[in-house]
This record gives structure tokens, sequence and C-alpha cells, in this order.
């Protein structure tokens, strides 16, 4: 595999890659040099790929790794989730938003993060963290259903 390949990749994804990188991290500036670090260990690496698992898989593993990674060496307070800033499509998130997404077990998030902004199939998901398709089913449903208890709480019937 080349530098051709990963680069058409990374032009090809590039805002999923960053909007995925800043879930995980909480800052678009952080978010920006996770993905080029990602990249730039994935051009360092390229011969370590076997073809074992799939090419994006192991790209959206490198990212995830790298912005998990970026994330540990922030300070705890800071929230995860998309941040303040507008998206493409000038959607602002709520900072409710990002505290009940902060509530949830780490996997439960990546496979929120993986599903919704990056638009991946439980498949690729399964790639990209190393898991069964089954489990990233079973991780969706179950960080869907402690969404809703958590929205349940927060507004009394």
């Amino acid at each position: 595999m080349g530098t051709d390949e990963l680069a058409a990749i990374y032009e090809r994804r590039y805002r999923r890659f960053l909007r995925v990188a800043e879930a995980i991290v909480g800052d678009v500036e952080l978010a920006r040099d996770v993905v080029q670090d990602a990249f730039a260990r994935l051009v360092r690496s390229r011969a370590d790929f076997r073809g074992e698992g799939s090419l994006d898989g192991w790209v959206w593993r490198t990212v995830v790794n790298t912005a998990l990674n970026a994330r540990r060496d922030r300070p705890a307070d800071v929230p995860l989730g998309p941040s303040a800033e507008p998206s493409p499509n000038g959607h602002v998130p709520d900072s409710g938003v990002r505290a009940l997404l902060a509530s949830l077990p780490e996997r439960q998030r990546l496979v929120l993060f993986l599903r919704y902004y990056a638009d991946l199939d439980y498949g690729s998901i399964a790639d990209a963290l190393d898991i069964k398709p089954g489990t990233v089913g079973a991780t969706l449903n179950q960080a869907h259903a402690a969404i809703r208890r958590l929205l349940e709480e927060e507004v009394p019937r």
C-alpha cells in the first residue's frame, strides 16, 4: 500500500476524520492535529498493513487511537462530543448533548461517534474498534437505551 492510497483516503474523508477526532478530544484545533498525526503515523507504518482487516478499518483505528491518546493528555474538564463550534451544516451542539455523551462509557461513545459522525456501517466500526459487528450492534443499542433513560430523567412526564 502506497502513500497515494492514503492521500486519497485523507482527501476523501478528511471532514469525517476531523468530526470524530473533535468529538473524542473536545476541541477542533486539537482534532486537526490529531488527524495530521494519525496520517503521519499511517504513512510511517504503511508497510505494517498486512491486509488482515480492511484498509479503512486500519485508518479509522489509527485516527481513533491517536485521538484517545490526545484526549488522555488533556484536562478532564474538557467536554466530550462535538465542540460548540458550528458544524458545516450550521448546527451548534447543545451543552446538554455534550454532557449526555460524556456520561456514556467510552466504547458506547466511540460507536456513536463512528456511526453518526463518520456514517460508518457496523462492519467498518467493528474493524475500526477491533470488535465484532454483533458487539457494535449491541453497544449501539446500549448507548441508545442509556441516552433515552437519561433524557427521560431530564424531562419528567
